[in-house]
Order: structure tokens, then C-alpha cells, then sequence
């Protein structure tokens, strides 16, 4: 019995747990006490370990030399986790060089040293008695990684049924609750999935041809002006539901001042959630069909896709995003790397090894980073701009994430001011009311100062997608926009063009980057295409050149 238990076997897999906790406590993947409920992974781990112990000679060193290997591979992916701020897929190792550079040259010394240590140690106490073992041995580990490549539908299938919390909204969850192995090897069967259904649109030669005749062009014919983006989480305008009364106007007399009447609509992809659905939207100018192993963005792996940001950084724009949240949120490092972006920054809480201009400040009691907070530093961050690149256009997008659910509000900070009247009892709706007449004081105070510093600008502001609340029943219930067709995707969008608040007729949400490049070429590009703006009747204008442009940009936003 004390065999069975006091083991070499479960010796490893208590250091295992050991690391992961510690690796949770410098800030890495929070695995902790998780790694003990990942059913799939500890099988993986087991077999590798029995397999390294087996083709080695038996020595009193062999049980540690078996684990290394494995302890390797471990840290490779937490050191890539906290230099860069995003899960290690297969697909990256092409970026591994990329790794070494963000480090000092100390840490390179000591991993590339004791790497080569191990390596060598390992190589001089292979058993070459055990050859036959030892190819025998990888017959499983062939099998699986035949699996995924060979037949990823099948075995992508397999893992979702027997795995838990494939949650597409984080990178790192999945890997917490699953573990770092048999998540590799579910991306890369998903992956693998989209590659076979993009294939026939693959052309990356005449694919980059075309987004530099398209830059070519905006440089010939664009005026250069600065563009400013804001997609804001669950921005929602209370005063739209018709049957619902409160005891004070819920947007701030600074913000009705500045907007008026004349903020517009634009039609989201999502309702409730899917934050990334509207951004690829947004910045890629396509529908975002879903199509590809879910959500478009966990599919990105950082390859040139020439989205907005692309066509404008080879146009001579200086491009750069600042979200507000973590980099893990939805793949959102390599996706905005494929997209275009030169420079991505977070906030310093959530990526302490990135380069970055931005701090979530006092979240107590609320969760996420206050909206004034982000633009009060995103103002500096273009001040610096204009004053240290005269004449270099700019493309600043923003993410916000405060309107989050569960919408908490923190009433020392921000008292309740609105109240619900007329016997309706909506706690939530509620808040969010509150949140929201906070919310358009930042946006007008931040529109004041933005306008004084470079009011010759296009600004463009638009939420992500009406908060979940209670349900779809809550927007019923109220009348939302007087329950109009489709009106739960229809959000608030507010355009300012040269100082003056600019009214469009319902659009949506892949439709912005037309807008902006017919603002930056003073409509000679709407002019040469027929954007013909949709009216928001439909929630995709599903015909066939959309589609195809869709699946042409997937192609290569997957390679």
C-alpha cells in the first residue's frame, strides 16, 4: 500500500501541483488547485512520464530526468504566458525568436544554459537496450497527433464531450480548467479545422497585393487626418425603453448637450456578449459569420490578414489599440497583430512584462476600469503623439470594459442617482441607468478635450452590444426602441467629423470601415465602391461577395 502511494508516479504529480501553484502566484496561468480536476491532462502527463522513465537507464537520477523534459515544456509556455500575454499555440512557434528578444540577456543565458544542460544529461542516459521500448512507446503519442492533424473534426468533437468550460471569451480559462497540453492540442485541431475550410480562398501572394494596392490608393487620395475609435462595452442609452420611467434623465446633461438628437445606430453581430464579434466587425469590415471554429478572433494567429489598421499603417498611419482589459480576452494579442495593429497596449495590472501607457486605477468595488479612467491616459497618450510626431497620422482604437455585467456599482464612488419609477422593479436596469449617466459624463469629458486637441479628426464611438440584463424579456417588457425588428442588435453610434456630430442612416457594424475611409478620402471611396449603406433592417447583408470576402480574410488571418 505505502508502494502504491509513496511513488515516483505520484511524487511528479505533486511537483506538478507545486508548480502550478507557484507559477499562479507570479502572476502566471491560474491553475492552482484546478490542476488536480484536469482529468485529461494528468492522463497525458502519466503516460509521458512512464514513457521518459522507461527509455532511460535506471540510475538514481532517472526519476528527475524523466520529469524535466516535461517541466520544460511546462515553463516554455508559462514564460511565453507572461512576457507575452497570451496562450502558446503550435502555430507559434514560429515565435519563439520573438520570445527570446522581449528577453534580457541574463534570462536568455540561464534558459538556453540549463536547457542544453538537461538536454545533454538526458541524451548520455538513454538505454539503447530499450530502443525497440522506445519506439513502441510512441506508437500513442503518433496515434494522437495523427488524430488532430489527419482528423481534427473527429477529434475536436471527442474533447468537447469530454472536456469542461470551453469558454470562447478567454484564452487562459480553458487552460486553468483543462490544462496546457490538451488544450494544445484542441487549438490546434481547431485550426487545422479552419485551414481545410478556407483553403480554396488561400492566395497570400495575390492577397497582399491587393491590401497594398488598397493602401496605395488611401495614400494618393487620403487626406490624412487622425481617426479616433471607441467600441464601448454594453453601452446602453436607458432613455431608448419606451415603457420604462425614471426619476432623473439617465444621460448627463453634458452628453445631451454635445450628442443631441443626432446619435445614430449601428447594427452589433451579438446580443448580450461576444465582445470580439463586434471588433473583428468593426476593424475587418466584414459580417463576422461565425463560421470557423466559433468566435473569429480565437482563430487569428497573428498573420497578416490586412484589416482597417493594416490598409491605414501601410498608408502611413501610426495604428494602435489600447483595451482595457486583459490580453488574454479572446485572443486579443495575436488577433489585433493580424489585424494590423503596430502597437498594442493593456493595462500594466494585466500585463506587467508588456510595454504600455495604461492602469486600471481604483476598480474597488467595481470590478472593471472605470470608462474616464481609460480615456483620461488614452488623452496623454495622443497629446504625446501630436506633439512628438508632427504630421504622422494616427489610428487610436479603444476598448472599453467597464459596462460589463454584473453592471456593479460602486455608490461611494458614484452615488444612485436614477430610481426606477412607476412601480417597475428592475434592480439591474437600474444600475446600469446609473452606470450609464456616469458613463456619458466620461464621454462627454472626454470628447471636450479630445475636440480641443484635435478637432480636424473622426471620431467614432459605438458599443459593442446591449448588455444581457435579464433577458431578451427585459427588452420586451420595456419596449426597447418600441420593440422595433431586430432592435435588441441595434446600438448607439455617435460620428463626429471635423467637430460637427454627423448623422448616417442605420448601419452596421462591418460597415465603419467604409465610413472611415469615405471621411479620409472625402468620399471618393464610397464614390468608386456604392457603400450604399444598409438601412438596419436585416442583421447581416448575407449575399455572396461579403461571404466570400469573409472567408478569403479567415484564409490567411489563420496561417
Amino acid at each position: 500500500m505505502i508502494r502504491l502511494v509513496c511513488n515516483r508516479y505520484t511524487a511528479f504529480l505533486l511537483s506538478a501541483l507545486i508548480y502550478s501553484l507557484l507559477v499562479q502566484s507570479q502572476g502566471g496561468i491560474r491553475g492552482g488547485w484546478r490542476f488536480t480536476g484536469q482529468y485529461l491532462e494528468i492522463p497525458i502527463l502519466l503516460y509521458l512520464y512512464w514513457y521518459l522513465n522507461s527509455i532511460l537507464r535506471p540510475g538514481r537520477w532517472t526519476a528527475l530526468l524523466a520529469a524535466i523534459p516535461i517541466l520544460l515544456a511546462y515553463i516554455g509556455q508559462d514564460i511565453f504566458y507572461l512576457l507575452l500575454g497570451k496562450i502558446f499555440r503550435v502555430a507559434e512557434l514560429a515565435e519563439v525568436g520573438e520570445l527570446m528578444q522581449v528577453m534580457t540577456l541574463k534570462y536568455q543565458i540561464v534558459l538556453v544554459g540549463i536547457g542544453a544542460a538537461f538536454f545533454l544529461a538526458f541524451i548520455r542516459c538513454l538505454d539503447k537496450r530499450r530502443i525497440p521500448l522506445a519506439i513502441h512507446g510512441i506508437v500513442p503519442v503518433a496515434v494522437v497527433l495523427a488524430w488532430v492533424e489527419f482528423w481534427p473534426q473527429q477529434f475536436s468533437r471527442t474533447f468537447e464531450l469530454a472536456s469542461k468550460e470551453l469558454i470562447n471569451w478567454s484564452d487562459v480559462r480553458p487552460v486553468e480548467t483543462n490544462g496546457r497540453f490538451s488544450m494544445l492540442l484542441y487549438r490546434e485541431a481547431q485550426r487545422r479545422i479552419s485551414l481545410e475550410k478556407t483553403s480554396s480562398y488561400h492566395d497570400r501572394v495575390t492577397y497582399d497585393e491587393d491590401a497594398q494596392k488598397q493602401s496605395f490608393w488611401l495614400m494618393e487620395h487620403g487626406r490624412k487626418k487622425n481617426v479616433h475609435v471607441i467600441v464601448m462595452e454594453s453601452l446602453i442609452d436607458p432613455s431608448l425603453f419606451t415603457k420604462a420611467r425614471f426619476s432623473t434623465n439617465p444621460l448627463h446633461p453634458k452628453y445631451s448637450a454635445l450628442i443631441g438628437n443626432a446619435g445614430g445606430f449601428s447594427v452589433s453581430p451579438i446580443f448580450g456578449g461576444k465582445t470580439s464579434q463586434a471588433e473583428f466587425e468593426v476593424l475587418c469590415g466584414v459580417p463576422a459569420f461565425q463560421e470557423l471554429s466559433g468566435v473569429e478572433f480565437n482563430s487569428f494567429s497573428g498573420s497578416a490578414a490586412h484589416c482597417l489598421p493594416d490598409i491605414l499603417g501601410h498608408a502611413g498611419y501610426r495604428t494602435t489599440a489600447s483595451n482595457a482589459y486583459e490580453p488574454s480576452f479572446f485572443n486579443a494579442v495575436n488577433a489585433y497583430k493580424g489585424m494590423g495593429f503596430a502597437e498594442e497596449y493593456f493595462p500594466i495590472e494585466f500585463s506587467p512584462n508588456r510595454q504600455t501607457y495604461l492602469s486600471t486605477g481604483d476598480t474597488t468595488g467595481e470590478i472593471y476600469m472605470f470608462d474616464s479612467v481609460l480615456f483620461s491616459q488614452n488623452l496623454n497618450f495622443i497629446k504625446d503623439h501630436l506633439r512628438h510626431n508632427p504630421g504622422r497620422p494616427l489610428f487610436n482604437y479603444l476598448l472599453t470594459m467597464y459596462g460589463h455585467s454584473p453592471h456593479v456599482l460602486n455608490k461611494k464612488k458614484r452615488p444612485q442617482i436614477i430610481k426606477l419609477i412607476d412601480n417597475l422593479n428592475d434592480r439591474q436596469l437600474e444600475r446600469v441607468a446609473n452606470q450609464f449617466f456616469y458613463r456619458s459624463e466620461a464621454i462627454a469629458n472626454y470628447l471636450d478635450e479630445l475636440l480641443a486637441i484635435d478637432r480636424d479628426s473622426l471620431i467614432i464611438i459605438v458599443s459593442d452590444h446591449l448588455p444581457p440584463l435579464e433577458g431578451i424579456t427585459t427588452y420586451h417588457k420595456l419596449g426597447y426602441l418600441d420593440n422595433k425588428r431586430n432592435s435588441i442588435y441595434l446600438n448607439r453610434l455617435i460620428i463626429i467629423e471635423n467637430g460637427v456630430v454627423t448623422s448616417l442612416p442605420t448601419i452596421h457594424h462591418y460597415e465603419i470601415p467604409q465610413v472611415i475611409l469615405d471621411y479620409l478620402s472625402a468620399g471618393m471611396y464610397c464614390h468608386a465602391n456604392a457603400c450604399n449603406f444598409d438601412e438596419g433592417s436585416v442583421l447581416t447583408d448575407n449575399n455572396k461577395m461579403r461571404h466570400e470576402k469573409y472567408l478569403r480574410l479567415m484564409a490567411h488571418a489563420i496561417e
